[in-house]
């Protein structure tokens, strides 16, 4: 790997654009100083399997509801017919979504750890941090893999158009609202929310933010915020949190889809490509395709492989194992009670002791690059490191 040593953005200046979850809890930086340098043919081949691989998404999901293979993803009982609904009507429009990889530079073939459907964060510091950091050192910074913010404009107006063509959105759109919902005391989501508020905006939408406790749901009349109606709801919490803690609320929400007043972002459906165990739906489906690792939800005769849970996050309850079930790394966390799944285990990107993590937004399609630095497993202490395409 080529790292590039770079001038750090100052917390004073991060704070200014917006970004105030510049220092991790053990006082270091969060965004590092460097760059991770990228051919144009590796940018590319980024682009591309994002793109591949979500179509294969489309075709798992799809599978998973044909088969009623809820209960095998881990998938909560009383999410079922949002997902359901969600699917069959394609009003429920997604957004955006990120990859996660292994490989992809020095010749290592790019290989899927999991997709990030439902509630990514990392946009804020893929968007604007990674863009600034460059133009701060004096270096090109369009010379990136990075058009997510435009990409997530065009989407926007493409929950109204429902296509590629997005020309019409403005004789077709009518006024409609979206709400823009964070759960308070976590500033990285709400500045993510409220990116994605600015984004809509500029796209043409009328918007408006509240944390999601203060938003009022209702079955007959949909969706309020200070007596303020609103069609779209974008709500940065996970649709398995809401199954699983908020019975009530996802009962709520399930017939507001069903009369059709209301339509959440990401859509439910996500909750299928969010569960780590659609990678085995997916090795099934397209066994020994040169972008999966085998994968299974059992362990993996002979082979050294990842313990991984449908949903946990950030690291949390991830471990190594030897091929006789031995872990040689792993993390504690509250994600264990989870339906469990092994993933054939391949290096990251390393340079220097550090490994590197290719991360991949979609909207639409593929449009941005980013990389995470950390150990073998990485958690909510590792960091962001931006990249440039190689002249």
């Amino acid at each position: 790997m080529e790292i590039t040593k770079l001038k750090a953005l100052q917390p004073e200046f991060l704070e200014e654009i917006g970004f105030s979850w510049h220092t991790d809890p053990d006082s270091t930086p969060y965004i590092a100083d460097e760059a991770v340098a990228v051919s144009e043919d590796e940018a590319e081949a980024y682009y591309a399997a994002a793109n591949e691989l979500y179509e294969m998404f489309i075709e798992a999901g799809e599978y998973v509801i044909k088969n009623n293979l809820f209960f095998e993803l881990g998938i909560p009982f009383n999410a079922v017919d949002m997902i359901k609904m969600s699917w069959e009507d394609e009003i429920h429009w997604h957004l955006y979504g990120r990859f996660d990889f292994a490989g992809g530079l020095d010749g290592q073939p790019i290989k899927l750890l999991e997709f990030n459907a439902d509630t990514p964060t990392m946009l804020f510091e893929s968007a604007i941090v990674q863009w600034a950091l460059l133009k701060a050192n004096g270096k090109d910074e369009t010379m990136q893999f990075n058009n997510v913010y435009e990409a997530l404009r065009d989407n926007f107006k493409r929950l109204i158009t429902l296509g590629e063509d997005i020309s019409a959105f403005e004789e077709m759109y009518e006024g409609w609202g979206i709400l823009f919902s964070s759960i308070a005391d976590n500033a990285e989501e709400e500045q993510t929310v409220r990116l994605l508020q600015h984004i809509a905006k500029e796209a043409g939408f009328n918007t408006h933010f509240c944390y999601a406790h203060e938003a009022h749901l209702s079955a007959d009349e949909g969706l309020f915020c200070n007596e303020q109606n609103y069609e779209f709801w974008f709500k940065l919490v996970p649709w398995e949190m809401i199954s699983v803690d908020e019975p009530e609320m996802a009962a709520l929400m399930t017939e507001m889809m069903r009369n059709k007043n209301t339509i959440f972002l990401n859509p439910a459906y996500t909750l299928l490509f969010q569960s780590k165990r659609i990678l085995k739906i997916l090795w099934d489906l397209f066994p020994n395709h040169p972008l999966l690792l085998e994968t299974s939800f059992e362990p993996l005769a002979g082979k050294k492989m990842v313990k991984k849970h449908a949903f946990s996050r950030e690291g949390e309850n991830v471990a190594i194992l030897e091929p006789n079930g031995k872990a040689l790394v792993e993390k504690g966390g509250n994600y264990g009670n989870l339906p469990a799944v092994y993933q054939e285990y391949v290096p990251l990107n390393a340079h220097a002791n550090e490994r590197y993590q290719a991360n991949v937004f979609y909207a639409y399609e593929a449009c941005a690059l980013g990389f995470r630095r950390g150990g073998e497993i990485l958690d909510n202490y590792s960091k962001f490191v931006s990249h440039y395409i190689k002249p």
